[in-house]
């Protein structure tokens, strides 16, 4: 089970129009929590399945639209690229992928994952050691020990 922020995990039921069970796109944006272009930008990049036309020129969707789009949100909030995401649709999709493929897919985002932290917490202790040094106060920043760490900057020639 996916543990996401429960305002995330609720997703209002679309409205569909007739017996097709469709939806214009901000009616399926609206449902998926996500904005008009982002759904364009989805179909540019092959995330979906191209849409219907109805006889007014209108883009029809469908639930299975919508459905994809929940997927890739979850797969975002995992950290997930777009490009990963592609992944995951293509093996979810085929009847003959295995799950040791998709296994092998979440235990390299893991990794990913662990490395980030790693240089986060890098980051961290080296602002605190930094922070731990300054004076703070009112004065001048030129003895800044964050400053000074960053490197100099002269003022541009006037």
């Amino acid at each position: 089970m996916i543990a996401t922020p429960s305002d995330r995990s609720v997703v209002e039921a679309p409205k569909v129009r007739g017996k097709r069970g469709t939806m214009r796109i901000s009616e399926l944006a609206r449902s998926a929590g996500v904005n008009v272009q982002t759904v364009r930008y989805y179909e540019r990049r092959a995330l979906l399945d191209d849409p219907r036309e109805d006889g007014d020129g209108y883009r029809e969707y469908t639930t299975s639209t919508l459905e994809r789009i929940l997927f890739i949100r979850r797969a975002q909030e995992l950290g997930f690229t777009l490009g990963e995401i592609a992944e995951l649709l293509t093996l979810r999709l085929d009847p003959g992928a295995h799950a040791e493929d998709v296994k092998a897919k979440a235990e390299e985002k893991i990794h990913e994952v662990e490395a980030k932290m790693r240089d986060l917490k890098r980051i961290r202790d080296a602002l605190t050691h930094l922070a731990g040094r300054c004076h703070g106060g009112h004065g001048p920043t030129g003895n800044c020990p964050l400053l000074e760490a960053l490197g100099p900057i002269h003022p541009p020639d006037a």
